[in-house]
């Protein structure tokens, strides 16, 4: 991860760096941040929950340095219906532009994201929780 953040420009060290101290101040316990797919990952540990799909861990969330714009990755807003209404409400009531696929939240700077939202969004599965999400997205 270290490598990861040393290799960024100096504008997106600072954004990258002020998202990913708001997910780690919300991250619940029981996941762990490393580095997968290339990206900064929040995510439920194998020893945990080793019956995923695809033998990878359960990832929460992800951040990332892309070529154009910066992203964070909430699995939460994708597979979950109404904690994406809730999110998609929430975003657009701060008055921010909103660039979002399906899970990927897009900002060019840190001013274009609001950062307060993304902490809530990490915060509002527990590990448990987040499992049974995935379960019943796996029926």
């Amino acid at each position: 991860m270290h490598e990861y953040l040393s290799d960024l420009p100096d504008d997106r060290l600072e954004a990258i760096e002020t998202v990913r101290d708001v997910i780690l101040g919300n991250l619940p316990e029981g996941f762990e941040e490393t580095m997968n797919w290339g990206m900064i990952t929040y995510q439920v540990p194998l020893s945990r929950y080793p019956d995923t799909y695809n033998k990878k861990p359960l990832m929460l969330a992800a951040l990332a340095s892309q070529k154009n714009h910066m992203a964070v990755y909430l699995t939460g807003i994708y597979s979950d219906p109404q904690s994406r209404s809730e999110f998609t409400e929430a975003y657009k009531a701060t008055g921010k532009r909103m660039d979002i696929g399906k899970s990927c939240v897009r900002f060019r700077k840190l001013d274009d994201l609001p950062v307060e939202l993304i902490g809530e969004a990490i915060a509002e599965y527990s590990v448990d929780e987040f499992i049974e999400l995935a379960e019943k997205a796996r029926r």
